[in-house]
Parts: structure tokens; sequence; C-alpha cells
């Protein structure tokens, strides 16, 4: 058992030892164990390279060694982020990148690039003109990237205390026990103009100051890893990649509103993060930087973790602090606020997590520099999961203030397979920015006063992209059986209005909406905007109201045309034979599930659109190209 971390001359000398025998490993292999990458085997990959360097008597530290000798260091790290080429692996110092790893490719790998010095260029990223690129750093897609609170994710030993401590972690925690008061926390935080990354933007400092105010011996800090978002996995693979810096930045809100108390609440779909979470805090108790007497300065602090069952409302404040308590996760009425009565009726301090990974920089290069990044009022950094219809789809990170373009075409490499035509921002929760020919957003900076402005919000920071040949009707629909499915039912406007929504917006994608329904949908989504009882149910409208104002023509098209402009929606697709190139083969009559299609060899073949059922099975038959969909 390693020796308990007593004092703060206790951490300066762990983290000198560990330094030490990181700096010492001659080099350092690290691969993907976030989520995404795990998925692709890269975990095979891992235990292949493991066992090729024990046959090969190669020294291997798969943990950091307490004395400092020549090895070569193998890693399961956090997330790299560019999810789009993974499996990935990583060679350092050298910062050689390889990409879409295989198994078969590790002997290759061990063989040129760990006992040799030589770059394998199959394995290194390509961009579409072929041009390759060795280092992860000279790749667009991390070259554009500004990494505060993904600072040590994917590259460190995510499950190892001592690389985090090596590499500066806890430090933070070291000043705000040692340095400072509790009033000197919270007014940096103020200063920094930190604002809550969950989805509303709220200064952090603000709450901290209202926590720290109340006169309660029993207070609470708890951090929301309920990322329900659909395209959203930025919080996971904070938790995965760096759980250390999560527990560090919760730890400095502890001290900054004299709280004892701490709760991570972390959806059991991520199981990955759960287990890398509850790891670091057993290492950090055993290390003594959690529980009674922190570094001798009298300071305690207990941190557990609470699993959610997957209720996209536990995202909310107060539904989530009812779930930790053992009840039923529903929204209540506000006030009080769960900075005067939150968990268990104390004051708590409630943030998500990578509002907590953004405490530890704040605390160590101080306001000033923070404020440095990023627009008036909205400095730092915003993750993002880029999606969707983009070339490079992953985790980023990018300064407040970054257009859409910037993050589509430079680090996004551009859109897929079509033009660009709209982002969804935010989740459920967010709205739909476009390129039409009245709006043009691409080049809106991304930060909570401009999005808020055209009636979107960074939300927790999901961007889904689409090119022209998505629906915006059906983006609509979609998000909205999401939030009617998700809804808690406890109020009115949320639990009816929603599924009304829902069910004109499905008529609309069958064929049986009308003008009126447009109007309809409309005040509907006022009227729920402005009654519903949680921020969830108040922002649920907002796929609906986006889209509608931007792309209103399409559902005009929808309801008076009866035709689908991206032809996506099925049961406004009418199937043709073009007789000109139907060679009268029979197979689309015989593929036919309802004998829809008539004809005879050898002459051109008709389909009766009142029988056809939509399903695709002719066209995906025909040799010929013959048949299409209009």
């Amino acid at each position: 058992m390693e020796e308990r971390i007593k004092t703060r001359e206790d951490l300066a000398r762990a983290r000198a030892a560990y330094a030490a025998s990181l700096q010492s490993q001659k080099k350092q292999i690290l691969i993907c164990g976030g989520t995404g990458c795990v998925a692709g085997g890269s975990l095979k990959i891992y235990d292949r390279l493991r066992d090729l360097m024990v046959e090969k008597n190669i020294e291997c530290s798969l943990v950091l060694e307490k004395e400092p000798h020549e090895t070569v260091g193998l890693k399961k790290s956090g997330c790299h982020g560019f999810c789009e080429k993974g499996p990935l692996l990583r060679i350092e110092p050298s910062g050689i990148l390889y990409t879409k790893v295989k198994v078969s490719d590790c002997e290759e790998i061990l063989e040129k690039s760990i006992q040799g010095d030589e770059v394998i260029d199959r394995l290194v990223y390509h961009d579409a003109e072929g041009k390759s690129y060795e280092k992860q750093d000279d790749i667009p897609f991390y070259r554009q990237q500004t990494r505060v609170a993904l600072e040590h994710c994917g590259h460190i030993n995510a499950e190892s205390i001592k690389e985090y401590i090596a590499v500066g972690g806890y430090t933070a925690l070291e000043k705000a026990l040692f340095e400072m008061t509790s009033q000197e926390i919270v007014d940096e935080i103020t200063k920094s103009c930190l604002r809550g990354r969950g989805g509303g933007g709220f200064p952090t400092g603000r709450k901290w100051a209202q926590v720290l105010a109340q006169d309660s011996e029993e207070k609470y800090v708890v951090c929301n890893g309920d990322e329900g978002d659909p395209g959203a996995f930025m919080d996971r693979s904070m938790m995965e990649g760096d759980p250390h810096r999560v527990i560090e930045g919760m730890m400095v809100a502890a001290i900054a509103t004299n709280s004892h108390h701490g709760y991570i609440y972390v959806r059991a779909e991520y199981p990955l993060a759960v287990q890398r979470l509850q790891r670091a805090i057993d290492l950090a108790n055993q290390f003594g930087l959690l529980g009674k007497n922190i570094l001798g300065s009298g300071f305690d602090f207990d941190l557990r973790i609470s699993q959610g069952a997957g209720a996209f409302v536990c995202g909310e404040g107060s539904a989530l602090t009812a779930s930790i308590e053992g009840n039923r996760g529903m929204p209540r009425v506000k006030p009080p606020r769960t900075v005067e009565q939150g968990l268990f009726g104390k004051p708590t301090v409630l943030n998500n997590v990578e509002t907590y990974c953004n405490v530890p920089a704040i605390i160590n290069r101080g306001a000033d520099w923070y404020c440095t990044i990023g627009p008036d009022k909205n400095h730092g950094t915003k993750a993002f999961a880029l999606t969707g219809n983009v070339m490079n789809t992953g985790l980023i990170e990018v300064p407040m203030g970054t257009t859409l373009r910037e993050v589509i075409y430079d680090i996004g490499g551009g859109i897929k397979d079509g033009e660009f035509k709209a982002v969804q921002i935010g989740g459920p929760s967010g709205g739909c920015l476009c390129t039409t020919p009245t709006e043009d957003h691409l080049d809106m900076p991304l930060d909570f006063d401009s999005l808020k402005k055209v009636g979107a919000m960074i939300g927790s920071g999901g961007l889904v992209v689409m090119n022209d040949k998505s629906c915006m009707v059906e983006v609509a629909r979609f998000f909205m059986n999401f939030t009617q499915n998700e809804s808690c039912g406890k109020c009115i406007p949320c639990r009816e209005g929603t599924r009304r929504m829902l069910e004109i917006l499905n008529n609309i994608v069958e064929g049986w909406g009308t003008m009126e329904d447009l109007e309809l949908l409309e005040e509907l989504a006022d009227t729920v905007t402005a009654t519903a009882l949680c921020g969830l149910g108040k922002s649920a409208a907002f796929p609906v109201i986006s889209t509608l104002k931007y792309f209103r023509d399409e559902y005009i098209a929808h309801v008076v045309d009866k035709k689908c402009p991206a032809g996506q929606c099925k049961a406004l697709l009418n199937y043709v034979i073009d007789p000109e190139l139907c060679k009268g083969c029979s197979k689309c009559a015989k593929n036919c599930p309802v004998g829809a299609i008539s004809g005879k060899v050898k002459s051109p073949y008709v389909i009766d659109p009142a029988k056809c059922i939509k399903c695709g099975a002719c066209m995906d038959g025909c040799r010929f190209g013959a048949i299409s969909r209009k």
C-alpha cells in the first residue's frame, strides 16, 4: 500500500518523485481508452502490445514505478477526441498519432515505432488531398483547438492518481487549502466569468457566493454527470479520461463554500465513467487526498457516486437532488432554489462535469489568464461533441466565440455527402442554426449570449451537423419525440403540450398536416415555453420554434404539396419507373411485397401509388437505375 500523503510537504515530495518516474519512461504508448475506441477494440490492442513486450523481453510499465528507471510506459488513456479515426494510439514524446489501429498492426508498431523510431505512414492521418500528418498537434482537427477542461484527457493514464499528481494535479487543491480563504476562491471564480457549462450558463462564482453566504453547518457539493442529450459525450469523456480533475474541481468548490460532503450523479449507462470515478475516489481516499484532515489542513471532505437510471429530466437540478435522495426524479417549484435548499434540504453547489474541470486551471493560473480566452462575459473554452454529416467527428474544445464555420470546416473538415444545411446545437433543449437565403449562422460566434439572440443555446455542447439531405421537419419531430418520452409528467404544459406537438409533427411527416397545424404548433410552443415547470420543459419546444422560423418553406411543402424536399419522409415519397430506362425484366414486380407493380415482360412496368408502401425494395433491386423517388 502506498504511503499516505499527510501534509503539503508530502505532496510536494510525491509530485517530484512521480514526475521523475514519468520522465524516465523513454517512450509512452497511450492507447485511447474512451468508450468509442473501447467499442472499436482498443483494449485488445492494449493487451496484444503488452503480451508482445513480454515475449520480446521489453521492460514495460503498466503503472508508474516508484523509482525512476528507463522503461516503456503502456497506458489506457482517456478519449483522444478524434473519434472518427479510432481506435487511436499515440507515442510520446514524439507525439506520433496512429489512427484506425488494428490488433494485426501491433507487431509492426512494436518493431518499427517502439523499438525503433520509424513512422508507419499508412497508420498516420491523411487528409482529403492525401497529405499525411505524423504528429497529433499538426493535424488540423487538433491544431485549431484550445484545451483547458480536456488538458490531460488522452495524455495521461486515466486510472493513475500518480500520473495526475506528476503533471500538476491537486496543486489547485493545495493552493485553495493553504493560500486562499473561501471568499478569495469565490472572488477568483467570479472574476474569471466562468459560467455553468451544463446549459444555462449561470455565473459559477455567483452560485458559489450564494452557498457560502448560507448559515448552515451542513452543505453539499454535487456534480451533474447526467448527460442525456442525444449525440453528447463531453462529460462522459472527462469522467472517463480525467476523473481526478473532476474530483479536484469539486474539492475547490467545497473549500470555497465550507462544504464537507459531495456526490457525483452519473447515469448508469456510463459504466466506464462510473468505474473510473470510483477508482479515482478510492485512490484519493487511500492517498489521503479525500477524507479527514486533508493534507493536515483540518479540512474534511467525503465523496460518493450516485447512479441515475437514465431519466433525462434528472439533468434538472431539483430532479437530480431528489433522485440522489432516493425519491422519484421530478422537478419542484422554485424558490427555494438549490443554493438555499438543495440536497437533503441543505444549501448545495450544483455544477456539471465540465464546469468543475475548468476550476483547477483558474485557481492555478488565475482569473486574469482565463479572461484572455473568449469574448467579454463569455470567457474560457467550451467542449463540444461534433457529430452528424461532418468529415471529422469527435470531441473538441475551442475558445468561446469560435464560429460555426471554424468548427465545421477547419476542425470538422467540412460537410460529408452534400452541402451544409443546419446544425442542431444544445440537444433537445436547443435550436437549429442554418444557412438559408435569409439567414446565415455559419459566422456566428458560439457563446451563451450570441446564441440566445437567435433562439438557440449551447446546452451541454452537442453539435449535430446536417447536410442538404436532412429533413428539418423530421429533425424537429425526432427531438420532440425524445422530449415527450422523457417528460416526467408532473406539469400539464410539458406532459400534454409536448404530446400534442408530437402528434401534429407525426401527422405532418405522414402527409396529413394542414396550414392550421403550423399555427397550432407555434401557439403550443409559446404556451409550453411560458408555463412549463422546469427548464427542460421550458426549452422543449426550441427545436420546433427554430425550424419553423428558419425552414418554414419545408413545413409548407409537407402540408401543402405533400412532398418532403429532402426526400426523407417515407410517407411523402413516390416511387416511379422511367419507361426509357426500364428493360421489362420484371424483377421489381417480383420484389414488391404488396403487388403494387404491374406490366409485361420486355415492356416498361408501372407502380400503382395507391398500393405502394414505400419500402424501396423495387429500387434496391433494379440493376438499370430505372426506379427513382420523387
